[in-house]
């Protein structure tokens, strides 16, 4: 049996799931074991999916049996099934914490029932995304994680959120617009929209044209990936969101983006026509989202800042365009989707324990919760590029790839990546210093619950304690669990998979040379889908 026809699944089972979490939508106990229990067995199929490729090459379903380019087409390459794996792990992780909470708090405080239906929705989205083999499938993957993500954004109904999310909608419906636009166009001039079709008959069209068509899907796909200057949207949206649901959109939203961008520059693009306009803005998109960060007080806000700052090395080995490049972005992508989420997990406990996220009403917590200071420490020296982790090998590669391209361009983009590792040093030293270090006498206006402790330290757990949560309510609850074991344990287990990235290292840059290899000659993909010969 071909193991692509099992690629359908990634999308089927979430979507099963959610209308089986939706049923229960009274019975948050069966959501959660449901809703896990979906996500699990995802995870092992695109496990699978991942070794098969991984053997055997690129792959490809024809749903209905209709023969493309005139079917919907789903394609399994090293690059697919390696997103596939690490979202659907992420997601889980971040599922099990979101129903952590739930349990911690009693269901009634709790993400409300529509939650699970929904996040499995977006999963589907998402893996929809990485399978399309042709523009509009993938047109349809964003929209279906779009939509599941203006309900999770919103959810709560307070006015911060709300806010957010109108700027989140307006901002996506452009960018989806526009996409939509491109792929008219694109068929106008081609008469298909199968990317394997599209990598033959693309070449032959004016080269004007091209351009045009070219630049149109860069902007669209630009928006979603938020690089500069269409990066503005992100850091007044994502922080407003639940701790949970901004793990995830960290994470995930804007690597399908990026995922987007390297689908259309190798396969239907390819060549070097752009790429000193890619250099560019991968350059001011890892300075001015750094800088940006710079200047925030409050974690989630710097770390959305840091996110779009780091996608610029995305973009950067992208734009170099050789194995080396290609390989490091690939690299990076999985290092950062691990670290960049676990870290707003990490967020999510500190505003639980210290009862606000702003780091001038912050610290202590190092004294309070060692293992809380352990789980921010990790990740955030990752994120840096402190040697031996993940993100430094992930910055080393990308910059040696800088080195041998050999241009005055790519230097300067080698010394503003060295910069942005050394800010990116310097904001999670601020929060490490304030949040962490400091006694929670020194903050301004420090928050009661963390002047809330016993003389020998020890955090309070009666009724007399203070609990701020992150709607702003104040309560008075009996045996307040602070640090919930059950949100503990995922943030943990994140953490390391991050840790486990740099001790597989070896095999991770294997996989992804590997990938970058077939992204670059686009003949593994193209016959998958066209046929022996097709390419040539």
């Amino acid at each position: 049996m071909n193991t692509a026809s099992l690629a359908p699944l990634a999308v089927v089972l979430p979507v099963f799931g959610a209308a089986l979490a939706f049923i229960l939508i009274r019975h948050q106990r069966s959501q959660r074991v449901v809703s896990i229990s979906i996500l699990s067995v995802t995870l092992m199929l695109e496990v699978i999916l991942l070794g098969s490729v991984w053997e055997s090459g690129a792959q490809a379903v024809n749903l209905g049996a209709w023969l493309p380019p005139f079917g919907i087409t789903m394609v399994v390459d090293q690059f697919s099934a390696l997103m596939l794996v690490v979202s659907s792990a992420i997601s889980l992780s971040v599922l099990i914490y979101a129903a952590g909470q739930g349990m911690a708090d009693g269901d009634e405080d709790g993400p409300i029932s529509i939650f699970h239906p929904t996040y499995l929705i977006l999963v589907a989205g998402v893996s929809n995304a990485f399978l399309a083999g042709d523009l509009f499938n993938l047109y349809v993957g964003f929209e279906i994680l779009l939509t599941a993500s203006y309900v999770l954004m919103t959810l709560g109904g307070t006015t911060p959120r709300i806010r957010a999310g109108v700027t989140y909608v307006v901002v996506s419906v452009v960018s989806s617009l526009l996409f939509l636009i491109s792929i008219a166009m694109i068929y106008a001039a081609t008469g298909t929209v199968n990317m394997a079709d599209l990598a033959l008959k693309l070449g032959d069209l004016d080269p004007a044209t091209q351009l045009m068509l070219h630049l149109m899907l860069l902007v669209a796909f630009g928006i979603k990936a938020a690089i500069f200057p269409l990066s503005f949207w992100l850091p007044d949206s994502y922080p407003t969101a639940p701790a949970p649901v901004t793990a995830v959109f960290a994470g995930l939203l804007t690597k399908v983006g990026v995922y987007a961008m390297v689908r259309t520059e190798t396969l239907l693009f390819p060549g070097d026509r752009i790429n000193t306009l890619l250099m560019v803005v991968a350059g001011l998109t890892m300075l001015v989202g750094i800088l940006g960060a710079l200047a925030q007080t409050d974690i989630k806000r710097m770390l959305s800042f840091t996110l779009v700052s780091h996608i610029g090395y995305m973009v950067f080995g992208l734009a170099v365009a050789s194995v080396a490049g290609i390989g490091s972005t690939v690299f990076y992508v999985v290092h950062h989707i691990t670290v960049q989420t676990s870290l707003f997990l990490v967020t999510g406990l500190i505003e639980r324990r210290g009862g606000t996220a702003n780091m001038d009403r912050l610290g202590g917590l190092a004294r309070l919760s060692p293992l809380l200071a352990v789980l921010y420490f990790i990740p955030a020296i990752n994120l840096a590029g402190i040697p031996p982790f993940s993100g430094f090998l992930g910055k080393l590669g990308l910059m040696q790839a800088g080195v041998g391209l050999g241009t005055p361009l790519a230097y300067v983009l080698v010394g503003a990546g060295a910069a942005t590792s050394l800010l990116t040093l310097l904001v999670m030293a601020r929060v490490w210093n304030r949040a962490f270090w400091r006694t929670p006498e020194d903050a301004v206006h420090p928050d009661p619950i963390l002047l809330a402790t016993s003389a020998d330290g020890s955090s309070l757990r009666s009724s007399e304690n203070v609990t701020e949560h992150s709607t702003g309510r104040f309560s008075g609850r009996d045996s307040v669990d602070l640090l919930p074991r059950t949100m503990v344990y995922p943030t943990v287990g994140l953490v390391a998979l991050g840790v486990a990235l740099t001790v597989a290292a070896g095999p991770l840059f294997a996989l992804s040379d590997g990938t970058a290899r077939d992204l670059l000659d686009r003949t593994p993909y193209i016959e998958a889908v066209l046929g022996e010969g097709a390419a040539q």
